[in-house]
């Protein structure tokens, strides 16, 4: 999603808007955003046949507040996927989520904001469905199918604050609270909230040279956080029984802060002093709409999404020394403007027992970037520093197509495919002009067998098309690590061949398990890539595969007389194979995870309104292969928390957390080298291990 300047922002609002009310006023003309909060049915409609129904006794020992208190606690199941996860366009769904068996679609509030604005007291049962049967293509395995009912004016609200030990300021005013109501054919969501937090570290970083001496001790510190305060109001409005409309407006601005002081006493040599200091801020909107109607033998629904977001960036380095030297110095600014509209078409009916869905879809995308170099001069003033490359516009028109099909063969097995396609225009513009389409073929072949009501297993089998990120297009830099990163606009989308298993199974009193296994194989695989000139980008760098193994659960320990306890765990492991364009040696993908491990145990103290638990979490990032140099950054070894919660103190839930009590830090190193790998030689090595220390958490929800 990323934007252009093509159109003044005046105009494109009032076309927009317009627009939008032509949506509403006329069905005939409408053009829509799938909704975000979508409708609650006039009346529960009746459980999906084959699923496995949670009714609201089922949460009670939680006392849940809203539909994701409830949602998170269904045995073996992990919210996942949505729009909020940095795709372009809409596409087919992705998300394990559906309210009153309809996607969220909202690109600005992710699937965990939109099902807390939807009071527990209104959900009617939460169904755990096969993906192949509930008539909306790309959704394969288990999906959790929110079943509610408006039943009156009713508000959300949580606070979360907290501090941690060292280096940061408290974070004071984090939390939503929301609205939801309904007045006759009207039904509407009014959210405000702020995601924020404050984070930190401090320690040393050793400098040593290539035989290994130490070159420099440093005493690094760094402190920052991010506000993202936001205003989101759903409306959906009912013109008949089958004729649904839904109109989606956000607005929200985004603040970043990061301050990293350095003190550096080398060997030998003058004592050095560092202030560096980035700053990011911005807003952001979106319009959307969405009208369901009636339609020959099926029904159209038509989707209309208009989104922006404006980012300004500056990073300042600046060394000064103790023996009087002048000191020195970078700035680096950035100003992007990303843009994203989106048309799309869905059209469904039934034909030879089976459903179809024909859709259709069109996006425009673009990135607006404007950047700028400065060195420090001896008078104190940062004086421009020619930087072509990092200016320019990338803009994307996309089409796309599917035709889609489901259908059960049996009772106890479904099938759906999906045949579609893409075509694309890509074009730069600034001093790495550049203009290229293509024309991609995609799609998959889903199967589902449930045996059980308890046990079911997926087998997908899918051809998948990436999107690329425009910012890799053009040039940028990082002043603190004295890195360049070169622009490239002769990228390319990747693609796969990818296979994909999970089964589920239940276990009774004792929970669930899921076991997951997916398999890619990729084409024109991106990565760091070197540029003739001697600089280095992102680029393709060949074929890659990589395998994801995955298990997770839930166990109770009820049958063993615990009653109210519960674990839910989820562990991962992959592996990874792709030719190291630098050295031609085989490695993992930059930056990707290779393990992970999370825990959590809960004690829901029966007859009593205590809850109590502890959690731990793990990961192993792999190390990152550049022109220049590696390295890896990542925190551990290993995160650990404590928390107590009361659920009805004065009618609200108020939950008091203890993070990182077995002490994980925060650790980087890399190698860098005074030529191209694998020819350079070793010029020095970084090595840094800095205290986070223990971080509080406090929270208080509740409703009215």
């Amino acid at each position: 999603m990323e934007r252009t300047t093509k159109q003044p922002f005046r105009r494109t609002l009032a076309l927009t808007t317009t627009a939008i009310a032509a949506l509403i006023a006329s069905p005939a003309l409408a053009r829509n955003t799938a909704p975000t909060n979508p409708a609650p049915p006039s009346e529960p409609a009746p459980a999906t046949t084959g699923a496995r129904v949670f009714e609201p006794s089922y949460f009670d020992q939680f006392a849940p507040r809203n539909a994701l208190d409830m949602v998170s606690r269904i045995p073996g199941f992990t919210i996942s996927g949505g729009n909020d996860n940095g795709q372009r366009g809409l596409g087919q769904a992705n998300q394990n989520v559906l309210v009153n068996g309809q996607r969220f679609s909202s690109k600005s509030d992710s699937l965990r904001d939109q099902l807390a604005r939807i009071s527990a007291d209104d959900v009617v049962r939460i169904e755990l469905v096969d993906g192949n049967m509930l008539e909306i293509p790309g959704l394969t395995g288990l999906v959790a199918n929110v079943i509610y009912e408006n039943t009156g004016a009713s508000g959300q609200f949580r606070w979360n604050t907290g501090f941690r030990a060292h280096n940061t300021e408290a974070q004071l005013y984090g939390g939503e609270i929301s609205l939801s109501g309904t007045s006759g054919k009207l039904d509407f969501t009014v959210a405000l909230s702020n995601d924020n937090n404050r984070f930190g570290a401090d320690g040393p970083t050793w400098i040593y040279g290539p035989d290994g001496a130490l070159l420099e001790e440093q005493s690094t510190k760094f402190s920052g956080g991010f506000d993202n305060p936001k205003l989101a109001t759903n409306f959906t409005y009912r013109f008949s029984e089958h004729t649904i409309a839904n109109l989606n407006l956000s607005y929200g601005e985004d603040f970043f802060f990061r301050d990293e002081p350095e003190i550096g006493t080398p060997v030998s040599g003058p004592m050095r002093f560092r202030d560096v200091v980035v700053r990011e801020n911005g807003p952001e909107y979106e319009i959307g709409g969405d009208i369901e109607f009636p339609l020959g033998p099926g029904k159209l629904k038509l989707i209309g999404l208009e989104r922006y977001e404006r980012d300004n960036f500056s990073s300042e380095v600046v060394d000064s020394f103790d023996d009087g030297s002048l000191p020195t110095g970078s700035r680096y600014e950035q100003t992007n403007g990303i843009g994203e509209r989106i048309g799309r078409f869905e059209y469904g009916w039934s034909m030879l027992d089976a459903d179809w869905q024909l859709s259709g879809e069109a996006a425009f995308n673009r990135l607006d970037r404007a950047a700028s170099l400065f060195t420090l001069a001896p008078d104190g003033r940062f004086e421009p520093v020619p930087f072509p490359f990092g200016n320019g516009e990338v803009s994307e028109d996309r089409y796309e197509g599917a035709l889609s099909f489901s259908k059960a063969i049996t009772p106890k097995l479904s099938v759906q495919a999906i045949a579609s396609g893409e075509f694309s225009t890509i074009e730069q513009t600034g001093v790495a002009a550049n203009s290229r389409s293509f024309r991609r073929p995609k799609g998959s072949l889903a199967f589902t067998w449930k045996p059980e009501g308890d046990f079911d297993v997926s087998l997908t089998a899918a051809r998948r098309v990436s999107q690329l990120s425009f910012g890799d297009f053009l040039a940028s830099v990082s002043l603190n690590e004295d890195n360049e990163n070169g622009g490239n606009n002769e990228l390319v989308p990747y693609q796969s061949w990818d296979l994909e298993l999970e089964v589920n199974k239940g276990l009774g009193a004792w929970g669930s398990l899921k076991f997951q296994a997916r398999q890619a194989w990729f084409e024109d695989f991106i990565d760091w890539f070197p540029l003739p000139d001697g600089r280095e980008a992102r680029g393709n760098i060949g074929d890659a595969d990589r395998l994801h193994l995955a298990l997770s659960g839930t166990i109770k320990f009820d049958p063993m007389g615990l009653e109210g306890a519960r674990f839910d765990f989820e562990a991962v492991k992959r592996w990874m194979s792709v030719t190291d364009p630098f050295t031609g040696e085989d490695r993992p993908f930059s930056y990707d995870l290779i393990d992970s491990f999370s825990g959590d145990f809960r004690h829901d103290i029966p007859d009593t309104d205590f809850a109590y638990g502890a959690g731990v979490f793990t990961n192993n990032q792999a190390p990152y292969s550049r022109r220049y140099e590696i390295g890896r950054n990542w925190e551990g070894p290993t995160f650990a928390n404590v928390f107590i919660e009361h659920k009805d103190v004065m009618g609200l839930t108020v939950r008091a957390l203890v993070g990182n009590v077995l002490g994980a830090r925060n650790y980087f190193e890399r190698t860098v080298f005074d030529g191209s790998r694998p020819d350079g030689d070793v010029l020095f090595r970084e090595v840094t291990d800095r205290r986070i220390g223990p971080i509080f958490r406090f929270t208080v929800s509740g409703d009215f």
